[in-house]
This record gives structure tokens, C-alpha cells and sequence, in this order.
């Protein structure tokens, strides 16, 4: 018979019931007790199968709609920029320097646009790959410790869940660190739960450290702490204190440092300062100050991930429920609401709440789900259709917001970008007035950066979180260049006088501000915008621009 150990007092799977009766999943209990003998292994064949669905399904609507400004066009021109300057080690933006994040995004998109061509599908290659990694390391979790059925259950769960698959369509770092963090989470309780029932875990154990180190890459250091905060709460929660320090392996440590810390040396020898601006600016500033982009209260999260998960509401309350279960189940239970509380507590006390940081609080909550579903199952419930409901509910949803954005695109310049593509000539200067688009380099082919229009010294730019911003802190990193792209109003005619031909992107307001627009032709417009084309070697234009005046002060 079967027995587990509580505060040193042996029971048997009788009694075991009674106790499973009390509060949350019983603290101090010594896992090697409740694992499980070893589940049949799935096939290699099989294993196979799960990944390429997966990595399918993710990938089977990214085409669909265009780059939605700001952060898609931003993070991916930044990967097209390495790309077409073959420079690998320093991001650039418009040029610039540009170190808001670490590169493994862009090194992995800059790979697939050069493998699959300047498209959509590439330019999402990351997350849709990122997505594909974390679902199929918690269908292998699954399957060890809770069984085949199990697995298949929780991975239609997680891969149907509509924030998860929407974040897997996204061309940013979230989905990236979301997948290293669900990896690493992963794999450490895989090597604890191994470790405690005296099997093989170094491995498990060297791969956790592994993917923490490529979360650094993909987006800083919550790529190690947060892993290490969920798997350390749910080992302390259990009385573990020793497989804890035993998870702490100096040669996985080794190997995560060997992973990213060469990147932030190499660029910090090359741009000094770049730490402070890195650790400081943009990770413990952004966490305890304000001033940064998308404020939101202290409930935001919470809503969010209730919202998202609305279809899945009656799976996740009967998961709560304290009904008899196996007890490697509740090890696994407390591991997974532990997940979900520490991502959605850690995010929620930043006044700055960007909807997809939350994302790694995903995974859980859709393993959660299953297990509700069984938990119905056991007590002789079936409810086979209304759990077909869920997720078929979740998959509409999901399919129907890529549907939304396809066919309103409103936050996107590619029609723009796309007309100045096929118009202009290799070597014509691109300007751009009091924005900066950052979609329209990549669509356009651009190959050079552009010239952007502001007032760059006033006081609010610094004080702001936008685009702005961005340029100046890149310019602060290469002030030379900077002097020659992040130009002035005064500085605008003779920069377009210095050549025959000259492309400028703005507005009807800045039409307004600079008269001379008033000769030029407008090739396009879209959602308020105008691509003008300015010809300095015409009559009427070179006259607007006083072409013969400027033509000294040129930059």
C-alpha cells in the first residue's frame, strides 16, 4: 500500500483522503513518498507529431495581418537592421544604438528573414517557434508526472488558450521570455520531483539553466528570477530546503553565464555606460518608477488573465476544489497555482503594465484547467462537452481578434511604406516629420536609416516613454550619428536641397508647418498620413525650399 509522510506520521491511502480534506495541498510532504511509479513513455514518433502540430497551429495565421506599430515595427526593424548591416552585436534602431532589450529576438529574427524573406511569417518566427518550445515542454511535463491522457489534455488547453495564441502571433520579446521562463519553470520541478524520487535529473537540471540563460537573452533578468522565485516558493512551500540548494548546480550556472554574459560584456567594453543604462534605466526604473508607458492600477493583471480565460472559468474553479487526489497531483497543483499568483504579484506592483508581460502566468492556469476537468471526471461527472465548448470558444476568439486586425489594420504604415517601395530609387534620402514609423523600413526595403524630424533638445522628450525617447537615448549611445539622423526643423530644407529627390512621410499638420509640402506630390495616403516626393532640382519645389540659400547651411 501505498504510503506518504506529513510531520513524520505514515498514512494510508484511506486516511490519505481525510487528509486531502483539510486546507491547500499539505506543506512538508516528502515527494519521494508520492511519486508515482514511471508513466509509459511516449513514443519518439509521437513526441514528433505533438511538436509539428503545434508549431502549425501557432504558425498557421501569422501571415494574416500587417506589423501593428508600435512594437512588432519596432522590434522587427531593429532585426531587419542586423540583417542588412550584417552587424550581429549591437541592435540598432534608425542606426542608433538601441539597448531597451537584449538581442536573442533579434538574432532569431534576423535569421528567419534571411532564411524565409522579408515577410510577416519570419518576422513572427520567434514567438511562433517560443510558443511551440513552451507547450511542448509541458505536454513532456505532463506526460512523466500525471500521464498521457493528462498531457493531451493540458496541451489542447494551453494551445487553444486565446492570450496564448495571440501572444504566439506577436513579433515581440514577450512571448520569447514567456517561453524560456515556462521552459525553465519546467524543467526545474521536472529535476526536483526526479531528484526527490532518486531518478536521473541532471539533465533536466543543466537544460532549466540553460533556458534561464536564454531568457536573460530574450529579455533580462526576470528570465532567471522569476523561475527561481516560482520554484523556490514551491519548494519552501513543501519542506524542501534540501533539494532547493541542490537545484542551485554550479555547473548550470556556469553554463547560464556562459550563455549571456559575453553579449553584455562585449557591448559594454564597446559603449561604456551601457550597463547602468541597461540593469538601471530599464529594469529597476521601470519596475518602482513612474513615467513609463501604459499605466494601469493594481488589478490590471488579474483582470486580464481572468478575461482571457473566461472559456475556461469552470475548469479553473473545480481545479480549487479540494477533492481527493493523487499526491504527485498535489504537488503539481500547489507548483502551478504558485506560477500563476508570483507572474501576476510580480507584474501587478510596476505602475507601467504592458499587456503581454503577463503572459507566463498562461501556462499554469491552462494546466490548471485540465486537471479540473479530471477532477470532474473522477468525481463521475463527464463533461466531455462541455469542455469541447471551452475550447472551441477559446479557438473562435482567438481567430476572430487576427480576423479583427486583418481587415482594419489601423495601427500600421504599410501601404505607405509599400507606395515608397516601389517609387523610389536606391540612394534617395527618407524623412520623416515628428514621427518615426517603424514599420516602414522593413516594408520599404529601406537600407540606409532616416532623418527624423523634432525638436530634439526640448525637455519633454527625455521626460517621455515613446518614440522619441528611444531615439534620443540610441543617439546618446553615438552622438556623431545621431547629429546626422535626429535633425531640427530649421535643419529640414537643407537636407532636402541636398538632393534632386527626396521622399518625406507626415501629416496634413505638418504640411501646415512647412509650406513648401504645398509643391510637392503626394504619391500616397493613408489613415491620415501623406508620402510627399520632393524634387530640389524642380522650379516651383526649389524655390518653396529656397534651395540656393539652404544649400550652405546643409548638415
Amino acid at each position: 500500500m501505498a504510503h506518504l509522510t506529513i510531520g513524520g506520521t505514515s498514512q494510508s491511502v484511506a486516511s490519505r483522503r481525510m487528509t486531502s480534506a483539510l486546507c491547500l495541498p499539505q506543506l512538508h510532504i516528502r515527494m519521494s513518498n508520492l511519486t508515482p511509479a514511471p508513466r509509459a513513455r511516449t513514443s519518439l514518433s509521437s513526441e514528433l507529431l505533438v511538436a509539428s502540430l503545434l508549431l502549425a497551429w501557432f504558425a498557421a495565421t501569422a501571415w494574416a495581418r500587417p506589423l501593428l506599430l508600435p512594437d512588432e515595427g519596432r522590434y522587427v526593424g531593429v532585426a531587419w537592421e542586423m540583417l542588412r548591416s550584417g552587424h550581429w552585436l549591437v541592435p540598432t534602431l534608425d542606426g542608433l544604438p538601441f539597448f531597451h532589450k537584449p538581442p536573442l529576438f533579434y538574432w532569431l529574427t534576423s535569421a528567419a528573414l534571411s532564411v524565409g524573406g522579408l515577410n510577416v511569417w519570419a518576422a513572427r518566427a520567434s514567438a511562433i517557434l517560443a510558443a511551440t518550445c513552451a507547450t511542448f515542454a509541458c505536454y513532456r511535463f505532463v506526460t512523466r508526472w500525471q500521464g498521457a491522457r493528462s498531457a493531451r489534455l493540458a496541451t489542447v488547453a494551453l494551445a487553444a488558450q486565446t492570450f496564448w495564441y495571440l501572444g504566439a502571433q506577436f513579433a515581440n520579446m514577450d512571448m520569447l521570455v514567456a517561453g524560456c521562463i515556462t521552459v525553465t519553470i519546467v524543467l526545474l520541478a521536472h529535476a526536483a520531483l526526479s531528484l526527490e524520487a532518486g531518478g536521473r535529473f541532471r539533465s533536466a537540471l543543466i537544460g532549466a539553466w540553460l533556458a534561464a540563460g536564454l531568457g536573460v537573452l530574450a529579455k533580462g533578468l526576470i528570465g532567471f528570477v522569476l523561475p527561481a522565485m516560482v520554484v523556490g516558493l514551491w519548494l519552501i512551500a513543501l519542506g524542501r530546503w534540501r533539494t532547493m540548494l541542490r537545484l542551485l548546480s554550479l555547473p548550470g550556472i556556469v553554463l547560464m553565464l556562459g550563455v549571456c554574459a559575453p553579449w553584455f560584456i562585449a557591448v559594454d567594453r564597446q559603449f561604456p555606460g551601457f550597463m547602468h543604462y541597461f540593469f538601471v534605466t530599464q529594469h529597476f526604473d521601470r519596475f518602482a518608477k513612474s513615467g513609463f508607458n501604459n499605466v494601469q492600477p493594481v488589478w490590471f493583471y488579474p483582470v486580464v488573465i481572468l478575461v482571457f480565460s473566461l472559456p475556461w472559468w469552470p475548469w479553473l474553479l473545480r481545479s480549487l476544489r479540494l477533492a481527493p487526489a493523487a499526491a504527485p497531483d498535489k504537488a503539481i497543483r500547489l507548483l502551478l497555482l504558485i506560477w500563476v499568483v508570483a507572474i501576476v504579484g510580480f507584474f501587478s506592483i510596476p505602475r507601467s503594465k504592458p499587456l503581454g508581460y503577463v503572459l507566463p502566468a498562461v501556462p499554469p492556469m491552462a494546466l490548471l484547467a485540465a486537471m479540473g476537468f479530471e477532477l470532474a471526471e473522477r468525481a463521475g461527472r463527464s463533461r466531455a462537452g462541455a469542455w469541447a465548448l471551452s475550447v472551441t470558444l477559446s479557438v473562435v476568439l482567438g481567430l476572430g481578434a487576427i480576423a479583427v486586425f486583418s481587415l482594419h489594420p489601423a495601427h500600421s504604415t504599410r501601404e505607405l511604406a509599400l507606395a515608397l517601395a516601389s517609387a523610389r530609387r536606391p540612394g534617395e534620402p527618407v524623412v520623416m516629420l515628428y514621427q518615426y514609423d517603424y514599420d516602414v523600413p522593413f516594408y520599404a526595403r529601406l537600407s540606409h536609416p532616416v532623418q527624423v524630424v523634432e525638436e530634439w533638445s526640448s525637455e519633454r522628450i527625455r521626460q517621455g516613454d515613446s518614440w522619441n525617447k528611444e531615439l534620443s537615448d540610441a543617439g546618446d549611445f553615438d552622438p556623431a550619428l545621431a547629429r546626422k539622423l535626429l535633425i531640427t526643423p530649421s535643419q529640414l530644407t537643407a537636407v532636402l536641397c541636398s538632393s534632386p529627390r527626396s521622399w518625406v512621410l507626415g501629416t496634413d499638420a505638418h504640411a501646415a508647418q512647412f509650406p513648401f509640402l504645398a509643391h510637392a506630390a503626394v504619391l500616397t495616403s493613408a489613415r491620415g498620413q501623406h508620402l510627399w516626393r520632393v524634387e530640389a532640382g524642380s522650379g516651383d519645389q526649389a524655390r518653396a525650399l529656397g534651395c540656393a540659400s539652404a544649400a550652405s547651411g546643409a548638415p
